[in-house]
This record gives structure tokens, sequence and C-alpha cells, in this order.
């Protein structure tokens, strides 16, 4: 509830529960019981717990989101092997994605959340200068530094924007997942969210620098700065829903694919 990065996690169940119900048409009237994929499932979910309690007794002592990634991935797979003992194959072979989406719920380990964070930092370092040098502002990059004329901008983590990164990831699953039939086309919709990312950390960045040099140096604590980042995060979500846009006219009508089928 209090976390700045893992709020997401509170709205994946609400939507997985939207997802299965769309499919409630297509659910089988029957369930019947899927003793070995059961099995497999409460297997993985019960190592998950074993190894964490023989590494804590080895002396290994968890930051607190890699407690929660264990624990919310034995959780996981615990539910799945419900599903399958209650539910049965059939039923989760319909509700494949839904169940799968749930896997947003694990939060990312700390050592995979500090790679993520310093990727995104140095990316967007070398995405700002390139801005700043396009806009002809004079600038040297000293790793996650940008020298500018009488002021200087640190990349700091804060500008890493990995939370609205990992709420663009999201939404593009989604989106592709109701939009798009095509499996490339739903790669491709996921891939781009990496340097779109990166570019809109990098223009932010930009912006600021701008600001500071050719208004005022205290622009660095105005709230373009500090609160700006949903503006910037809206800005991504144009050329984001563009490409989704054109993907989903590329491909064919859902008349044709019927008749194709009729044919067939």
């Amino acid at each position: 509830m209090h976390s700045e990065f893992f709020s997401y996690i509170l709205l994946i169940p609400v939507i997985s529960l939207y997802l299965v119900w769309l499919k409630r048409a297509d659910l089988p009237g029957q369930a019947g019981v899927s003793w070995k994929g059961a099995a497999a499932a409460a297997l993985g979910g019960l190592a998950l717990l074993i190894c964490f309690e023989w590494a804590v007794r080895s002396g290994w002592r968890p930051q607190k989101e890699d407690y929660l990634t264990l624990m919310t991935a034995s959780f996981l797979l615990f539910l799945v092997a419900g599903c399958l003992t209650f539910l049965g194959g059939s039923v989760l072979r319909v509700i494949a994605f839904p169940v799968a989406f749930l896997a947003f719920m694990v939060p990312m380990p700390s050592a995979m959340l500090d790679w993520t964070e310093s990727f995104f930092q140095h990316t967007s370092a070398i995405a700002a200068s390139g801005f700043l040098a396009a806009a002809g502002m004079p600038v040297i990059r000293e790793n996650l530094t940008l020298h500018l004329p009488g002021f200087s901008v640190v990349i700091a983590p804060e500008c890493s924007g990995i939370h609205s990164t990992m709420v663009l990831l999201i939404t593009s699953v989604l989106a592709g997942h109701l939009f798009l039939r095509s499996g490339w086309k739903r790669a491709l919709l996921v891939i781009v969210v990496v340097p779109l990312a990166i570019l809109r950390n990098g223009f932010r960045v930009f912006v600021v620098g701008e600001l500071c040099v050719r208004i005022s140096h205290d622009m660095i604590y105005s709230p373009i700065h500090r609160r700006g980042g949903p503006i910037f995060f809206v800005l991504s979500l144009i050329p984001f829903f563009a490409l989704l846009l054109f993907l989903r006219k590329s491909e064919p009508s859902g008349s044709k694919t019927v008749n194709a089928k009729e044919k067939l």
C-alpha cells in the first residue's frame, strides 16, 4: 500500500478476475481434475518454501522484496494447484492468460530491481545527452552526470522511471492480449516498451535541463521535475497507442477470419 514502485500489484488480481469474467461464456460445463498438473504445481510451491527456510537457516537475511518474491511465487503455484484440483485442466486452459497474468503480482527481487533501475539510469543519461546535443545545448556526460553551462544534472534512481515503465509493460501485455491475434505483434508491442521508456526518461531530463539553463537553476525544484512524471508518462502513451492502432489495423478482420475457418 505504501510502496511507490509495487503499488500496481493491488490492481493485478482485479484485472485477472475481469479477464476471467470475459471468458465466462467459453468455460466448459463440466470440470475434470488434473492430478498430475496439480501435484507438479503444489510441489513447486512447496519447494520454494523449503528452499527459503533452508536459506534463512543457513544465514541468509533476505530483504523485504526477496521475501515477498518467494512467498508470492509460492502462493501462486499453490493457487494453480488448487485450480487444477477443483476446476480441472480444461477450465484452466480457457483462463490460461488471466492466471498467467497473476505473475505480475510477484515483486521483483532486490537484485533484479537494482539492475533494472541502474539500466534505465544509464540509458536515460545517454538519451538525455543526445536530446540536449541535438537541441544545440553544450553538454558533457560523465557517467550519470550531465554537465551543462553553469549547471550539472545527476540522473538519480528516482529519475529512472521504473514505476511508469512497469505500468507500461503491464499495459502492453494486456493490450496485446485483448486487441492483437498475432504472436509476433504482441511480442513487438511488449519489446517497444523498453526503448519508449528510455526516450521518455531522456526527454524528461532534457526538458528539466533546458529549463534550468535557459530560465533558472531553481527549475530543478519546480513541479515539472518533482511531480512531472505522470505528464511524461501520458506523452509516452501517444506513440504506444499509435503503434497498437497500426498493428491492430494490419490484422485481418474478424469476419475474414471466420470465413476462412468455415472454408477449411
